[in-house]
């Protein structure tokens, strides 16, 4: 088969191995340290969250869609029938916080039980997609790990105050 520039894979199709995806995590955290990749993959993250909310018509509908609905379109959009980064058992709204449940992160594939592995790109996904979805700049934490022992992978996201959209593109984060 012939490559074109509409359809580049053509016999391997728009998947990869989950392997493969790690092994650029931890490439990138040998090139650039445990931090800084951390802050990377966040931030990596939070933008194919963001993308993929603006692909599915969402930004901005926290006025008239219900956190049920939210959950579903995340659901949708991260799980089975997206990308299959994650599986979203539900989404709770506790004042300014949102935690969002969830097992089978991306980066968990491949950690033994005991491993400090943080999720750092499905939490900054989820994140961007919430962000997107609320129009609220929200700021993240992992709080329980399934590879420490807990029930979940745990999410908590603080908004922090709504997304200026009118500022200039070039001074947008």
């Amino acid at each position: 088969m012939t490559n074109s520039p509409e359809d580049p894979r053509q016999e391997l199709g728009n998947f990869s191995g989950v392997g493969e995806m790690k092994a650029i995590v931890s490439g990138v955290e040998e090139a650039l340290g445990e931090k800084a990749a951390a802050i990377a993959m966040l931030s990596a993250g939070r933008q194919r969250g963001k993308e993929l909310a603006e692909k599915l018509n969402l930004v901005d509908k926290d006025d008239s869609v219900s956190l049920e609905t939210i959950t579903e379109k995340a659901r949708k959009a991260l799980g089975k029938e997206g990308t299959r980064l994650c599986v979203i058992d539900k989404i709770i709204q506790d004042g300014d916080v949102y935690k969002v449940y969830t097992r089978e992160t991306f980066d968990s594939v491949g950690e033994s039980q005991g491993s400090d592995r943080q999720s750092t790109f499905t939490m900054g996904a989820i994140q961007g997609f919430l962000e997107a979805f609320l129009d609220q700049r929200l700021k993240g934490t992992q709080i329980e790990s399934l590879l420490q022992g807990d029930s979940y992978d745990l999410f908590e996201y603080t908004i922090m105050g709504e997304i200026n959209r009118n500022v200039r593109p070039e001074l947008k984060e």
